[in-house]
């Protein structure tokens, strides 16, 4: 193997595994005892950056996946309102399970 092709290698590997070494938030939305199903969406905003939308499926389920690690806010919207909370970002994946509930007719967003 030449030197190129071995240079080419490392970076396509280092490349990798920094996409790898990023923290995933996965988990279920619930509004009550019911899956949202895919009428919700969730955004993440960590430090300064902003990561984009991602819709739920039709099990409610959705998956982020950040390149930052620490505290992080999460903000979900379902049927024209939204709500937010902290959370904190690892390397490793991680579980937040969500439950909504109007609360006086605002989304009231909360780990389950």
């Amino acid at each position: 193997m030449n030197k190129k092709r071995i240079a080419v290698l490392v970076v396509v590997l280092v490349a990798f595994c920094s996409a790898a070494s990023a923290g995933e938030v996965y988990g279920k939305i619930r509004d009550g005892t019911s899956p949202v199903g895919d009428a919700a969406s969730v955004e993440a905003t960590c430090g300064s950056k902003k990561y984009p939308e991602v819709k739920t499926d039709k099990s409610g389920s959705y998956r982020l996946v950040l390149a930052e690690t620490g505290k992080c806010t999460m903000t979900v919207k379902y049927k024209q309102q939204s709500g937010s909370l902290d959370i904190a970002s690892y390397d490793d994946a991680v579980q937040i399970d969500i439950a909504l509930e109007l609360k006086d007719g605002k989304l009231s967003v909360r780990r389950k």
